[in-house]
């Protein structure tokens, strides 16, 4: 034990590596190995702790996984393993493709994200029964065996195979790797000791540390996320214990592909070899968990699993834990049959009892996910991107913009309940997401990193945001709902360019892909612009693809024409991209085409095209668009020229939250020069028809939660600057509406009469809302609703607009 003459020596020297390690230099091998001899406990879980917590905040991950032991028969003999065993008469010695399958469906009804395919080392080099059975199913071994299942079960239910197959080499990694999203091996011990006599490893040629690392480096190599650690307990020193993480840690430095380090305590089981060995104890695990952290610092999950300490998760998570690994809800613990899993609702309680939250993965973490190009074969970055969020962690569940599942607000996991409250530590200590809201709340321009950090706000926390956004919709616009009576009139879905996330262009070589093309003549656009005004709407909003045949010209007369036939009409026309576009046909600068337009009777721009205003995705959504700068130029010309604009964004597709604040703080700046903004409206990115999600390379939209805080980070950050926040029905619907409402949304957008381009990517909410169905809406809200014009006037109710039935022929053409 350290002495007390001696404990404030060691705990000034752990403060000062705790503090290089969230400077971000972990501590050296010779400084790592003198933690052997540190004993003060509470001092090394301190400072484990404190590095945890800046590194990786109070998120504790797990990955909801299905358990499939492709086969127990292993080449090692292990003298504590309960996995492994020999050929039993009358029993398979593999699972059979329909049992793989079986289970996988099972994991996949479940809500699972990951197949954790779990194996013995190389059985048919022992044994002739294995050879036999692989012959039988058509395979010349049990890694062709394993690369054929885990490919079925990514193909046929689109869970994430991780990969426990034991020692490989390059090219049976190479030959797995387009099928997993991640592979994994424990290195256990470095220890060469342990494989001698009287060791646990004797007789295990797979056990030996030199060929562990070859494969754990060969890993690396190839780029494959890779999941090692160390098994405590079986006879090792605390000293080769660290040597075991350094050299997990020398690979890592190398590579980057160590996304978590399990820090594993033996249990002895009935039967085996060791099952009178006695196990380490919870304070010993405390010390390797605390040493594990302090070691690979604040960036590599540290992990040790729930179900072998279930009585002391807190104490887990007080000495550096982030994370519980897979857990699944549907399949045993085949290592540990006699330790079952927490419950995923227990485990989110126990998690949030220590002052964490519980946070779905998928089988790859966070920080790979979001550099998918390096990480994953292009074969399976489509089944990634699809279960992810902006984070890089697991969607919560299956609800997308537009989509038909009922939104659960807050997600699953994401909240304790409410018969358990956050203990002590959560409340004395404010999390990020609660220091960046202070800030941010504060007057002056917030930092993009304290906005970046409301956006991965969950829980609590994320409520807590929603909250403040609420309160602030409130002192900006009390209670008030606004609404307008409008229609869409989009007059040719022809369009030029090549938009990766639009389902509603169509071009020459598009016409047998996505139905046929369309355009409305000036006479068919005046029609239904007339036809609005005499259903009561004060507003038409056009807009179409950019026609390679329409010039500037083209532009005016539309205005023109529609003036001419409904004077008492409100133009909301042409988004920047189109603006873009008539004045270089004209030969025109910008603000004197915005001239031009207003002196024939333009009201206003919808602020549409803005998509991401960061040009790096703009170069991977949409190529051929003007870039930010030229967006922001337009915009502050069309307010220079006296026409207002709206503000969108589009988001939930390849970006990701330092993207959205950059983008609100580009709105924020310009409409603290011109004043010309009158809303904001989140566009959540329906995928489900668009080109980018089709091929693969986006992800499925926004999550719910990414959703609802767009509008309150928004709210938020748009203070005093721009009043209105829209949310969008169509893509929201009834119930993500209201949900917004409580989030500092504070309208309700148009009726809009004819809505095709979130329908043509595959929303399903609906393209006309009555007043009456949105009144009632608001209402139910326990808002007051109020018709207003596009300019956020009053307006006086119609009664056309209030009885008319739907547009029939609004299907015709959109």
């Amino acid at each position: 034990m350290t002495s007390h003459r001696h404990a404030a020596p060691v705990g000034q020297m752990l403060q000062a590596l705790a503090e290089r390690a969230i400077a971000g230099a972990e501590p050296g091998d010779e400084e790592a190995l003198a933690l052997a001899e540190v004993s003060d406990l509470p001092a090394l879980m301190a400072a484990a702790a404190a590095v945890r917590d800046h590194g990786r905040g109070r998120v504790v991950t797990f990955s909801r996984k299905v358990f499939i032991p492709l086969t127990r028969l292993c080449r090692d003999q292990c003298h504590y393993c309960t996995f492994a065993q020999g050929p039993v008469p009358g029993h398979a010695a593999y699972l059979s493709p329909d049992e793989v399958l079986a289970i996988a469906r099972a994991g996949q009804a479940a809500g699972c994200d990951e197949a954790l395919f779990t194996l013995g080392d190389q059985p048919e080099r022992r044994w002739p029964q294995a050879r036999r059975a692989l012959a039988e199913l058509g395979h010349a071994s049990t890694l062709d065996y394993l690369h054929a299942m885990a490919h079925r079960v990514l193909e046929e239910t689109g869970l994430l195979p991780h990969l426990n197959p034991g020692v490989m080499g390059a090219e049976d990694i190479a030959r797995l790797r387009p099928a997993s999203a991640s592979m994994g091996l424990m290195l256990e011990s470095a220890s060469e000791r342990l494989c001698g006599r009287g060791g646990p490893h004797l007789g295990s040629p797979d056990k030996q540390p030199a060929l562990r690392l070859a494969t754990i480096e060969a890993a690396g190599r190839a780029a494959v996320p890779f999941t090692s650690g160390i098994l405590i307990g079986i006879g090792e020193t605390r000293r080769e214990r660290i040597e075991s993480l350094l050299a997990l840690r020398a690979l890592h430095r190398r590579y980057g592909h160590l996304q978590e380090v399990i820090v594993q305590n033996f249990v002895p089981h009935p039967g085996t070899r060791m099952a009178e060995h006695s196990e380490a104890s919870l304070a010993d695990h405390l010390w390797s968990i605390a040493v594990a952290r302090l070691v690979f610092g604040m960036r590599t999950a540290i992990q040790a699993p729930p179900n072998l300490r279930g009585d002391h998760l807190g104490q887990l998570l007080a000495a550096g834990v982030d994370d519980w690994g897979g857990v699944s809800p549907v399949t045993p613990d085949h290592v540990n049959p006699d330790q079952p899993w927490p419950t995923l609702q227990r485990l989110a309680v126990l998690t949030a009892d220590a002052g964490h939250r519980l946070v779905p993965r998928l089988a790859a973490h966070a920080h790979h996910v979001r550099d998918a190009q390096t990480w994953f074969d292009p074969a399976l970055r489509p089944h990634v991107w699809r279960r992810s969020d902006a984070q890089g962690l697991a969607r919560p569940d299956d609800w997308t913009p537009g989509g038909a599942v009922a939104p659960q607000w807050p997600p699953q996991l994401e909240s304790p309940p409410a018969a358990q409250p956050i203990a002590a530590p959560a409340l004395v200590l404010p999390t990020a997401a609660q220091q960046a809201l202070a800030r941010c709340l504060q007057t002056g321009e917030p930092a993009a990193a304290d906005i970046a950090t409301l956006f991965a706000a969950r829980g609590a926390d994320a409520l807590q945001v929603c909250a403040a956004a609420d309160a602030l919709r409130r002192e900006a616009n009390g209670d008030v709902v606004g609404y307008v009576v409008n229609r869409n009139i989009t007059y040719t879905n022809v369009c030029g360019h090549r938009c990766q996330f639009c389902a509603f262009a169509r071009g020459r070589r598009h016409e047998s892909l996505r139905g046929p093309s369309y355009e409305f003549d000036l006479a068919e656009i005046v029609r239904r612009a007339v036809e609005a005004q005499g259903r009561g709407a004060t507003e038409v909003c056009i807009q179409g693809g950019i026609h390679p045949g329409y010039d500037g010209g083209h532009y005016l007369d539309i205005v023109r024409a529609v003036k001419a036939a409904a004077p008492g009409l409100h133009v909301h026309a042409f988004s920047p991209q189109e603006i873009t576009q008539g004045a270089r046909t004209l030969g025109l600068p910008v603000v004197e085409f915005l001239r031009s337009l207003r002196a024939a009777g333009l009201g206003s721009l919808p602020g549409t095209a803005a998509e991401i205003l960061h040009d790096d995705v703009r170069r991977q959504i949409c190529p051929d668009k003007i870039d930010t700068a030229q967006w922001l130029a337009v915009v502050e010309a069309a307010h220079d020229a006296g026409l207002p604009t709206t503000a969108t964004i589009m988001f939930g597709h390849v970006e990701h939250a330092g993207h959205w604040a950059a983008h609100l703080l580009a709105l924020r700046r310009l409409q603290a020069r011109t004043g010309g903004f009158t809303e904001f409206v989140p566009l959540p990115f329906v995928a489900a028809e668009t080109p980018m999600f089709r091929q693969g390379r986006s992800r499925s939209g926004p999550t719910l939660r990414e959703a609802v805080l767009m509008h309150a980070v928004a709210r938020i950050v748009l203070h005093r600057y721009i009043d209105h926040i829209q949310a969008s029905w169509v893509k929201m619907g009834p119930q993500g509406m209201r949900i917004c409402l409580g989030a500092g949304a504070d309208d309700y957008g148009g009726t809009l009469m004819d809505e095709s381009i979130s329908r043509a990517a595959g929303a399903g909410h609906g393209q006309w809302l009555q007043p009456q169905a949105i009144e009632s809406l608001i209402v139910d809200a326990g808002r007051i609703p109020v018709q207003r014009s596009t300019l956020y006037q009053p307006a006086r109710t119609v009664p056309a607009s209030v009885t008319a039935p739907q547009i029939v022929s609004l299907v015709a053409h959109a």
